[in-house]
Formats: C-alpha cells, structure tokens, sequence
C-alpha cells in the first residue's frame, strides 16, 4: 500500500499498461444507450439554497424517470438536506464579499445530475491527450458508527479491487488507485485519452469504472482477499514514525471523533465483518448526493457533460438505501446524519470536511458560528464521541492545565524504546478563513510573508555552533481532512537538550508576534512571492493535470476561490501593491497569538494550546532528557516570560562574485570550449555548435557541460553538479570510513564563501530562491540546485521595481564558490556529525532499515563502502579529513556539470563560460591523493564485492512493544548499464549463450541502450508477478515490491525484494517471493502481455519526467564520463526504439544473467520481539493501529 495522503490509507498504484487485455467490442462505451435517454444536466450559473435532493426534483424530493429502478422506493436513511460539496462553484448563495471579490477560473465548468451528482471540469493541456477523473466520497473513518470502525478502509478496498470494469483499462497505459483519510474515500483513474492503437475514447470507460465503484458487488471472494490485504497493511504501516503520529492527532483532536476514528480500524472487526456489512456501509455513504467527480485533463467539456450524464445519471440514493440490510445499521446512520447536520464543521463549513466540532484557540472576540463551538451541555447524540464505548481501547482522558487564569494547556507525553531523540508538537486549532476577496487573499499573503520570515530566522539563526534543536518549523495550514486550521510548531533535538530547544523556538515566535517582520524581511518574500505568482502564470497551461487537480480539490474543499494562473498573478500584484508593514505584522500577531497569550499580563485566548512531546523510553527523573507533563507545561509558560528583543536586518549581497573579480578570472584565466566527448559510439560534438535535445561540450579547464531547454516548467530551472567517486572513493584512496559522506554534509550545513558569512549566503539563496541539496552516495557527490531563471532578489513592485541578477546567474556564482571559494568550518561539521550520528541511532531502532544493513553485511561480507557509519568512527572525522575527502574529488577534470531549463541556452553557455570557464584547471590539487595500490589488503574497488556463496539465511530480532515482520529476498545483478562485478556485460553473456541469434539480434543486444531499458521492463515485470501472487493468490501480504540497486559507475550490483507481513506469515510471504522468482524463469516464464504492460509503463514514464528539469539533469549526468562507458547520447535518441525492438526472448536471457540460483539467494527476516519485562505504559493515549502520514494538506496529494 502506497503511503500517500497524510493519515490516508490508499491502495498502492497499480500501472494497467500492457495490452493483455483488450475489449472484445469494435465500438465505444458511450455508444451503447441512445442519447435520447440522457440524464438532462443542471448547469451552476444561478440558485440559491441548500444542496438536497429536495430542491432538485421538486418538494416530494423523488427522483425522475430517468433514475430507473428508483421507483417507490423509501427515502435514503442517510440522505439530508446539506451545502453544496461544490462550495464556491456550486449554486448556494455566494458568501457575502466584503471587498471585491476574487475571479473564478473562466475554464472550469460545475454542474449538478438531478440525481444530485455534481461534478467539476477543468480542460488542461498539459499532458496533452490524457485526462483525470477522480470520484471523492464525502465519507471516511470520521463517519463510522462503532460497530465499523475500519469498515471505511476496507469497503474501499472492495470496491476499487472488485471492480470488473477497472479491469478494462488494463493494456491502455492507464493508472488506478484509491485512498481513505478521516473525511473521505477517493477513487481515480489517470488516462490517455484513446485506447493505444484501437483508438477507443476511455473517458466512458474511465467513468463506467468510478460508476462501478459505487455500484459495487460485495463478493465473498473479493471481501476475504481483501481483509487479508488490510490486515497486512496494519503490520506494515505500524512503525515508530507512524505510532507517534497517531499519538499527536489523538491528543490534538482529543476533543472529538478524530481521536477515536483513525482510517486502519480495529482489528478485531475487521477480522468479523461479512458481506452485508460492508454493503451497508457502502450503500449508506456510496450515493450521487454525496459524492463529487473532479475531471481535468485534456477534455472537450460539452463532451465530457454528456458522458458523465450517461453514466452517473442513472444512479439514485434510494435504491441504494433499498439495499442496506443491517436494520440497526440503517436506524443508528440516521441518528449520526441528523446529528452531523445538527452542528459540525461539515455541515455549517465544507462538506468536505470531518464531522466534528473543535475546541478553537482564538481570540476572544472573534465571531464563530455557534454550531462549530462546543457547546458546555452535553449534546443529546455524543457526535464528538467523549462517552465511553465498549470498544473503547485504554484512554487517558487528557488533563488541561491553567497554567494562569484563562490560559489553558493540554499536554501529553509519549515514551517508546525506538525513540532515540525528542520532538514537540504544539499546536493552535482555528476556523478555515475562505479567501474569496481581496482582504482575505492580501491577508492570506501577508500570513505566508511572516510565515516565511519566522521560518528563515529559525533556520538560519538557529543553526549556531551548537543548535538548540535539529528540526524546526512554524506553521499554518488550512486542513481539510481535519476541518480546521492547524499552526503548529514541530521540532526535535537531542533529548537533553529539550528545555533549550522550546525556549529558542517560543522566543523567536514571542518575538515576530511581538515586534513583527523588519522591512527588509517584507520586501524579500512578497518578492518571492511575486515571482512563484509569475512562474505559475507563466506556465499557464503547461501546468500539469495532477498539480491542477490536488490545488482545485484543496481549494474547494476549503471554500476558497478557484482561479487560474494567470488570475492568481494579477490578484497577488494587486494585493502586494497595498500590502503594508502594518498588514503582515498584524497577520503576524493573529499567527502567534497563542504563544504570545501566556505572557504574563498579556489577555488569555479561547481554547486550549495542545502540546505533546515524544522522547526515548527509561529515562530516569533526575536526568536532563528527562520530561514529563508537569515539566513540559512549566518550560513552555517559562519560555514565554521571556522578553524578546526586534530583528536586526542582515546586509545580504546583491552579488556573490563582484563584476571586477570575474574580469580578473577572465584575464588570468581565460575561459575555453571543447567538443563533446562520448563512449556510447556517438561522434565527437563541436566546441561552437548548439544542438538539440541538449547541447554537450566540455570546458578547457576539463568539466563536462550539458545544456537541455525545457519550457514545460515556466521560468524554473535545475542544475546538477556531480563529482563521481562518493564512498567508493573513500576506500579507493584510503580515507578514513565516512569522510566523503561527513564531508558533503558538512558542506550542506555551511555555506560561507569568500568575504560573505553563512547567514548571508543563505539569505543570499532565500532572496533569489534557490535550493541547494549537496548529497553523497556508494559512487558520486552530488549537488542539485533548483532555481527560477528570471529576474529575482527584486526589490520594490510594478515601474519601482529595481531587478536583481536572473536566478540562472545566482546558481552559477554559488556553483564557481563551491568548487574554488567554500569555507570550511567547525560547526558546520559537528552539524554534520550530529545528522550522522542520529541516522545510525535510528537505523539501529528500524526494523526494516536494520534488516536490510544485516543483508547488505551478509552479502558484502562488511564492506564498508555499503554500510552505515557507526558512532565512534562519525565521532573520529575530523574537519582537515573532511575537507580533504571532498575536495580531493572537486578537481575540474573530475566535475561534470548538467543543467535544463526554460532558458536562452545560448545565454545559459555564456554564464558557463565566465563562472565556470574561467576556473583554474588545476583548482584543489593541493588535495589530490594517490589511490591505494592493488595490492592493498581491502583495495579491490569500482565494483560492488563478489557475492560470498552459497547464500546465507539472516534472521533479525528487535525489541518493540508491537508485533511487526519484513522479509528480504536478495541476490546478485547487473548495474543499471548491465555491467556485473566481475566486469562482464549483460550483452556479451547473452551473445554467449544464444549462438543462434540472428544478426538483427545480435545488433540490438549490442546497443548500449539494451540492458538498460531489459532491466527497468524486468523490474516492472517482477512487481506485477509478485502483487500477482503474493497478494492477490496467496493472500500474504499487502505490499511486496522488487528493486535493483542500479548502480551506474560501479560494476555490478544486487536485486532487493521486500515483503511485509505478519510474523506468522513472514515465512510464508519470504517462500512465496522465492517461488515468484522462480517460476518467472522455469514454470511461468515471461509473456508477450508481460513484456508489452511493461513496455508501456516505462515508455509512459519517460515521455512523462522529460517534462520535468530535474529528469534531464540526472539523464544526462555521465553522457560524457568515461566511468559510465555505455551511457551517452544513444540513452537519448534511441530510447523509444529499443525499449519497442526488445522481445520475450531478451528478457528471458537477461533474466538469466541475475543470481536467482536457490544457493545464490540471501534472504533475511526481521522480526519484533517485545522488551523484556515490558507493560502496557498508563500514560499511553490509544492502544490501535496507527495511520498514515499526518503532514498537512490531506488526502489530496493522492
């Protein structure tokens, strides 16, 4: 199960992309009911009232003719009078605007079935010929009775896995999938637009599956596969990260019916439910008025009303409430529907949203909707669920401390033995303000300002030579899933420092509450602002279909204005143009009003600050780390008596390399191209010619250049800077273990070059919006920057604005003082070691982390360059070692340099040839080092360890509360270019075993294209067998998924299977995944339908990320390095032609060049053991599976 949407459980994405199955009819779906027989479509262009089934057939509130079967039938059980779900879009009196309003998006058209359906179409280009649908149901977890706790999850399950018309997308290209959070289920389907090469419209075919899925079939067969699938997904999804998650949001919504019903459920009824179960709860939520069907894509929108018509026009709440039947079931959801129309969030807010009611932290004079307030009565139905139940797990009733009269804190701790570190989560819940005008966007502007202002300070002012914390963020976010808006502080730190840490992040906090933003911070990020508003206009409708759907579900399930780019620009220019110091630091104030209330003196707010922390197991009272309620509550009120003193503005460079200093570099060392040089067998490029897709030349200096224009992300831009060598390169020239990996990260934590400090370097990158991420793995530094290419560090708006250098230019300065300019420092490295040290720790207490460093132990008998750093040797680096480790590889000969964008690329090899040319060709070879000789005990390197045979069996135990398993399957495998250890290729062993190949074979095998593409179509192949068998067949598991290391500079490489499962099952899941491997060569070898789905997945995915910068920078990464000797140009050009040219045959015989031997296998177990002596902990809040995610934004990421 992919783990996508916070706190969301959804089914992993299946990639229907073979032609395996092709429909056995010549004509469309659509053809098959006579258009005379369309539902009509009510249109939202006028109407007022709420949303019922009442006003739209008339006061009897039945349906028409058109909804057959629905005839006589009684009222749904369910079905009330409510707010449109289509908010802002929909035809109920428009909230009254107070200033003028915002303009909506001309393209999106809504409407209404009469059946009460409504849907929401957006035309989008981008990708061209393919289009979403995605069905939300307005119920989730929050909506269960008690007796079906969990019945969301898995009734979504069911309908999406036993749906036969999804079936009829397999073979066209198409991705399935679905997910259930607390306020909903959603199911989706991302399409081509036609059938590949049948040329079938598949939007009928697209919606004929969502209709499926809320006309369900309950089948036996299906609910028993999928109770095991579910049942699985507990174990797998119940790590440490996740359990302390489900501690935060049941101690946030402690309140309400959040805390009591997270989407994975309780065990024991899933284990119970039958048919008629899952049908009622389908039948009860699965009906037109409570649903709404996003379409964007590209679409033809008269077209698409008509197909949605044709298929969900027949659909009726009645007949499905006809079919529910639990007699007890029915009569408690009318209890539950009454009561959420009575007084939640849901009914007075959003449709969209939970149905609850929160106890809000505002302030006192702010005006709420009395049903959204908890009332002090108890309500007659206990829709916040504050009685005790009998399928109530242990609860400590949380207790809120008056830390002063009127301030309130609720607090709460949590201790577990896989904790190695302390976080705090405080929080403030308020109402969803809807941005609907120009007040509330300028408002909602000057709230990201001083959001981003705070942030900045605590990054870089908090990072000091011994930070008080290692993670922190401020934020607000308006949330959906939870139906408010959550400001939260998140931080972790060494457990001994806690008290430091709540103490410089509550000051820094008091103080943008107090004194606001400086002027200087205001211009930088509605600077900053202005040009994410520019970039998004720009791309217009380039503006790819799944960004264009999350941002039009989030946006109106939140009630705001959805309007397009263009739109969103002139209303930013609009309102930054009058946004004042005044209004940020207003907005300011409003944001850390609960931090600010606990100063003495200052007035109390409504509601309760929640704070809970999380930190190690088994600390005693009198140790530093240790802390309980009482000492929390105490350092957060300490820590706000605090006074606090206004932000002084930094001096930030317009410039990081002087125009005098770059003409000095140019005449001491002029700058000179070279042509391109390959090793794939393409020709020599000229030193002075720009071509296409990408212009590839290499400097005089010796770094390797490419160049690639992309314009489909507007004014964006990623550059790559790799220098191959990475913990290979350790061992290779005899640095000490863990130096090169220290060393980039010491470099990630500095950032002080030449004259400039680290804070001004860093808000040098903040106001010119780059993002820089320096990374070392087994084989390469990496650097990757991600930048706008226009004009940014702007200072003033419209004629009085003063333009800084293009962020194209900022990248290239940052790039030339990496190489020749960075400073190395002392605290940047203990940063360093910390990150280092707290990584090791963690892997220690993660079961699956852990498992898999004990096979890669096995398999590499120790070797270092595959293992984590352990303590004492991060301990052991030194700054001179670290230094040293890392430039030794920064020589220009050694760097290559790639960089795609929407940009001049003859403008792009200018700023090239004067930042980068003009670097001495002998830069840092003061730390040049000779490799270790041969002979070396340990020195055999550039290819991974021969595999140490036979395999080996590796068994895991780790101490934990829970019961959780993981199995591995692993053995030996061809790098990503198909090179194997022992320096043989893919192509060579295969010209070996098949004499009789054909000179036509024998041409294509000898592509250097060809065992890359045959193991990226094994990989899809070996996924799709494995959800066959191991789930699907035999039920084991909820996820199994196949992966090779895919190495690309050194030689050779392993394949990993991993499989969760219950520890009953872990054995049986491990023998399955064997038996999978197995047969794929001897018993069920691969088949043309195979080979086709799979070629379609990795076609797709290509066409797809050439889309993105990032994609061509890492592609052509190694185009012209003589370490990655197969990859050049050809990986390019001839992509499409290979991956259609390879056969079954291929993939048979690559398939036989993998160590899948029985005696050539490692496989491993992890298991959970609970602690000696262990007992259920009084201060735990909720003993019940955990969720998913609980970052912010909700389900709709997908």
């Amino acid at each position: 199960m992919k783990l996508s949407a916070p706190i969301s459980l959804c089914l992993g994405v299946v990639v229907f992309s073979t032609a395996a199955f092709q429909p056995s009819f010549s004509f469309t779906p659509s053809q098959r009911a006579p258009r005379t027989k369309l539902s009509p479509v009510v249109l939202h262009q006028e109407g007022k009232g709420s949303f019922s089934l009442a006003n739209l057939f008339g006061e009897s509130g039945s349906a028409g003719p058109s909804l057959r079967g629905s005839k006589n039938l009684e009222p749904h059980p369910s079905v009330r009078s409510h707010i449109s779900p289509l908010n802002r879009l929909g035809p109920d009196e428009k909230k009254e605007v107070k200033s003028e309003p915002l303009p909506f998006h001309s393209n999106v058209k809504s409407g209404t079935l009469p059946n009460g359906l409504p849907y929401v179409i957006l035309p989008n280009k981008s990708p061209p010929g393919r289009f979403e649908a995605h069905l939300q149901v307005f119920s989730g977890s929050a909506d269960e009775l008690e007796s079906q706790q969990g019945i969301a999850h898995l009734t979504e399950h069911v309908a999406y896995m036993g749906s036969r018309k999804r079936e009829l997308l397999f073979g066209t290209g198409s991705q399935t999938n679905a997910y259930t959070d607390f306020h909903h289920t959603v199911f989706y389907a991302i399409c081509p637009n036609t059938t590949p090469r049948t040329n079938i419209p598949m939007l009928p075919m697209a919606l004929d599956a969502l209709v499926d899925v809320l006309e369900a079939r309950v089948e036996s067969s299906r609910l028993e596969k999928e109770r095991a699938a579910v049942l699985s997904e507990m174990t797998m999804v119940n790590t440490i990260e996740y359990r302390v998650e489900c501690q935060i949001l049941s101690t946030l919504h402690r309140e309400n019916r959040l805390a009591k019903r997270f989407p994975i459920g309780k065990e024991s009824l899933i284990r119970s439910w039958q048919t008629d179960d899952v049908k009622s709860w389908h039948r009860t939520h699965y009906r037109p008025d409570n649903v709404l069907l996003y379409l964007v894509g590209d679409v033809d929108t008269e077209e698409a009303e008509r197909v949605i018509a044709e298929k969900f026009g027949r659909l009726s709440a009645e007949k499905q409430g006809a079919d529910i039947k639990i007699p007890e079931i029915k009569e408690q959801a009318k209890d539950l529907a009454d009561a959420v129309v009575g007084g939640t969030v849901k009914a007075a807010g959003s449709w969209h949203y939970p149905p609850v009611r929160h106890d809000w932290n505002i302030a006192k004079d702010m005006d709420v909707d009395g049903k959204l307030i908890i009332p002090k009565d108890q309500l007659e139905y206990d829709i916040n669920l504050q009685n005790s139940y009998p399928l109530d797990e242990t609860v400590s009733f949380l207790q809120t401390e008056e830390v002063a009269p009127g301030k309130k804190i609720r607090p709460h701790i949590f201790r577990h033995e896989l904790l190695q570190s302390f976080s705090m989560h405080l929080f403030a819940k308020r109402p969803v303000e809807p941005i609907i005008d120009l007040d509330s966007f300028r408002k909602s502007l000057a709230r990201r300002v001083a959001l981003a202002a705070l942030q900045i300070r605590l990054n870089v002012g908090g990072r000091s030579d011994d930070p008080a914390f290692t993670f922190v963020e401020f934020n607000q976010l308006d949330s959906a899933r939870e139906g408010c808006a959550v400001c939260s502080l998140d931080l972790t730190a060494e457990p001994h420092k806690w008290k430091e840490a709540i103490c410089k992040s509550l000051s820094e906090i008091r103080k943008l509450g107090v004194h606001g933003v400086t002027m200087g911070e205001m211009e930088r990020y509605a600077s900053s602002l202005m040009t994410d508003a520019e970039q998004l206009a720009a791309q217009g409708d380039r503006i790819e279909h799944g960004d264009q759907l999350s941002y039009l579900m989030e946006t109106v399930a939140n009630g705001h204005t959805f309007m397009s780019p263009e739109q969103s620009y002139l209303m930013t220019a609009k309102a930054l143009s009058s946004l004042t110091l005044e209004d940020v630091n207003s907005a300011a104030a409003e944001l850390c009003s609960h931090v600010m209330s606990f100063k003495e003196g200052e007035d109390p707010v409504d509601g309760s600050v929640v704070a809970v922390a999380c930190l190690p197991k088994g600390l005693e009272k009198d140790d530093p780390a240790y802390c309980d309620e009482d000492s929390l509550v105490k350092a957060i009120y300490e820590a706000c008596q605090l006074e606090v003193e206004p932000e002084e503005d930094v001096v930030v460079p317009f410039t990081l390399v002087p125009e005098d200093e770059l003409v000095k570099a140019m005449e001491e060392n002029p700058p000179d191209w070279l042509g391109g040089q390959f090793s794939d067998g393409t020709p020599n490029t000229a030193p002075d010619t720009i071509t296409r897709p990408f212009t590839l030349r290499r400097l005089g200096n010796g770094i390797r250049i490419g160049v690639n224009q992309n314009p489909h992300e507007s004014q964006r831009g990623h550059l790559r800077l790799v220098a191959p060598g990475g913990r290979d390169a350790e061992k290779r020239l005899g640095f000490k273990k863990g130096s090169m990996a220290i060393g980039a990260r010491t470099m990630q934590e500095g950032g002080a070059f030449g004259p400039w400090t680290r804070e001004q370097v860093e808000l040098f990158c903040v106001d010119h919006l780059l993002m820089v991420e320096i990374t070392c793995n087994e084989e390469s530094i990496t650097v990757d920057f991600v930048f706008p290419t226009t004009n940014v560090g702007n200072v003033g708006f419209g004629d009085d604005v003063q333009l800084g250098i293009t962020g194209t230019e900022s990248v290239m300065q940052v790039v030339r003082e990496i190489i020749v300019g960075f400073k190395w420092e002392e605290d940047a490295l203990g940063r360093s070691k910390s990150s280092f040290r707290g990584t090791h720790e963690s892997m220690l207490k993660n079961l699956e982390n852990l498992s898999t460093e004990k096979i890669m132990e096995a398999m590499t008998a120790d070797d270092e360059r595959f293992l984590s750093i352990e303590v004492d040797e991060v301990n052991a680096i030194t700054l001179d070692e670290a230094k040293t480790a890392v430039m030794s590889q920064m020589s220009p000969e050694n760097l290559e340099i790639s960089i795609s964008g929407d940009f001049d690329v003859a403008e792009v090899l200018e700023m090239i040839y004067k930042y980068i040319g003009t670097i001495p060709a002998d830069a840092n070879k003061e730390y040049l080092v000779e490799e270790v000789p041969a002979d070396v005990k340990g020195a055999v390197v550039s290819s991974v360890p021969s595999l140490p045979l036979p395999g080996k069996f590796v068994e895991l135990e780790l101490p934990d509360s829970d019961p959780r398993a993981v199995a591995y399957v692993s053995g030996s495998a061809p790098n990503a270019w198909g090179y194997l250890a022992d320096g043989r290729t893919v192509s060579e062993i295969i010209l070996e075993k098949d004499k009789r190949a054909s000179e036509y074979d024998l041409g294509r095998r000898k592509h250097p294209l060809f065992a890359r593409i045959a193991l990226l179509l094994l990989s899809e192949i070996f996924n799709r067998r494995l959800f066959s068998n191991v789930r699907e067949r035999k039920q084991l598991t909820y996820d199994a998924n196949f992966s090779f290391t895919g190495f690309e500079r050194l030689m050779g490489g392993w394949f990993l299977v991993t499989v969760t499962a219950s520890k009953e099952n872990a054995q049986k899941a491990l023998e399955a995944c064997k038996e999978t491997l197995h047969n794929l060569r001897k018993t069920n070898p691969i088949t043309p339908d195979n080979a086709e789905s799979a070629k379609r997945v990795v076609l797709n995915r290509h066409e797809f990320s050439l889309r993105t910068t990032q994609y061509w920078t890492e592609q052509m990464s190694g185009l012209q390095e003589e370490s990655v000797p197969l990859k050049g140009p050809l990986s390019f050009t001839d992509f499409q032609a290979v991956v259609e040219a390879i056969t079954v045959k291929d993939l048979q015989l690559v398939l036989e060049t993998m160590g899948l031997d029985d005696n050539e296998l490692y496989t491993a177990i992890g298991k959970t053991v609970k602690p000696d002596g262990v007992e259920e902990p009084e201060e735990e809040l909720v003993r019940q599976a955990p969720v998913i995610g609980m970052r912010r934004g909700g389900a709709l990421t997908g």
